[in-house]
């Protein structure tokens, strides 16, 4: 079900983390999601992992549209255009990637979905702006220089909305480091979804653990 853009940008940076996922179980990724959104983080990314990864996206964007359609699926690890175009006929509302691609920002642009792709230097998060990006996924976050690098570039370039992933903690003094330095989201994967709450199946845990990366950051901005 598609989502207008600005609702989509909107919604990101309210929530303020993007929990990544992926499973090749459907029925594990409609559990683990709705999961996610309870806890308060309707925006999920599902990364293109695994085989037959677009299928599994598929079965589940067609749950939540009747499920839950508050859900907002967004899709990561997007290299090029035809892969892109192939989750945005499946239902993606965003697509995110490791690092910059013309062919797929042009394709989400004329799509009107929000596309963030992944920068390490000021003059890649410059271009992709000049493509278009509203949030620039900063990657992998923790060895590009970390909180120091977003107050850097924000020195120069205070616009600019900046979401890391790789190197954010569910934690309070991580968060509050990336926070404080001045990005608008996160994106965190196994260490908010850990591999032991998977394996149990503690759909429940990982509600309550999303839910609290959620107060967090709303207590860090002082919401």
């Amino acid at each position: 079900m598609a989502v207008d853009r600005m609702t989509v940008l909107i919604a990101m940076m309210d929530q303020g983390v993007i929990p990544v996922f992926y499973h090749p179980d459907a029925e594990v990724c409609k559990n683990v999601i709705q999961a996610c959104a309870n806890g308060g983080a309707k925006c999920i990314e599902f990364t293109n992992r695994g085989d037959f990864a677009p299928q599994v996206f598929l079965e589940v964007t067609r749950h939540f549209a009747k499920a839950d359609p508050s859900v907002i699926m967004g899709v990561g690890s997007v290299l090029d255009a035809p892969t892109a175009g192939i989750y945005i006929a499946n239902g993606a509302n965003f697509v995110v990637g490791p690092m910059t691609n013309a062919e797929v920002a042009k394709l989400c642009n004329r799509r009107g979905i929000p596309y963030s792709p992944g920068c390490g230097t000021a003059t890649e998060v410059s271009y992709a702006q000049e493509l278009g990006c509203e949030i620039v996924k900063i990657f992998p976050g923790s060895c590009v220089g970390g909180p120091e690098f977003v107050s850097n570039i924000r020195g120069p370039m205070p616009w600019t909305k900046l979401m890391p992933t790789g190197g954010v903690d569910p934690t309070e003094e991580s968060l509050t480091k990336w926070f404080k330095a001045g990005i608008v989201a996160c994106g965190i994967g196994s260490k908010m979804i850990t591999s032991d709450l998977l394996k149990a199946k503690d759909y429940k845990g990982i509600e309550k653990k999303v839910a609290e990366t959620v107060a967090l950051i709303k207590k860090i901005r002082g919401k």
